[in-house]
């Protein structure tokens, strides 16, 4: 499952918002730019720029209660939450936008490398045995 908090600068954003609660509310990106800098970079869109690319027969799922988007983002495979389970306190600003990307509406989703398949691990071990091999040819 990915996590909302491991994408570039969510962390750091989310550790601004615990010393400084203004950052989480919701008309905090006036003051704050580097959060729709974060938006940007990491799904192509600012909230603004997400609420104007929702369609006309959008389901509003970014206004279900929170609880309700947690789960609703767990059956997608994405972790909103912090180690804690409690949500994140800028979930409010990234919350459309990674609807939009989720669902293919608008904004894309973070780069996330492979994880090594089985291909991998044996191709690894091969190469770890055939090293054994060399060294032990005497």
């Amino acid at each position: 499952m990915r996590r909302l908090i491991d994408l570039p600068g969510v962390a750091d954003l989310e550790t601004k918002a615990l010393m400084k609660p203004r950052y989480a509310e919701p008309d905090a990106r006036e003051e704050f730019p580097e959060i729709d800098a974060c938006s940007t970079a990491n799904f192509g869109i600012t909230a603004d720029q997400a609420d104007d690319l929702k369609p006309a027969d959008w389901d509003g799922v970014d206004r279900l209660p929170v609880r309700d988007q947690i789960e609703a983002f767990e059956a997608v495979g994405w972790d909103v939450t912090d180690a804690k389970r409690r949500p994140l306190r800028m979930f409010g600003h990234f919350n459309l936008q990674l609807w939009l990307a989720v669902r293919g509406v608008a904004g894309e989703l973070p780069f996330e490398a492979e994880k090594p398949g089985a291909a991998d691990l044996w191709g690894g071990s091969l190469a770890a045995d055939a090293a054994k091999f060399r060294r032990d040819r005497r």
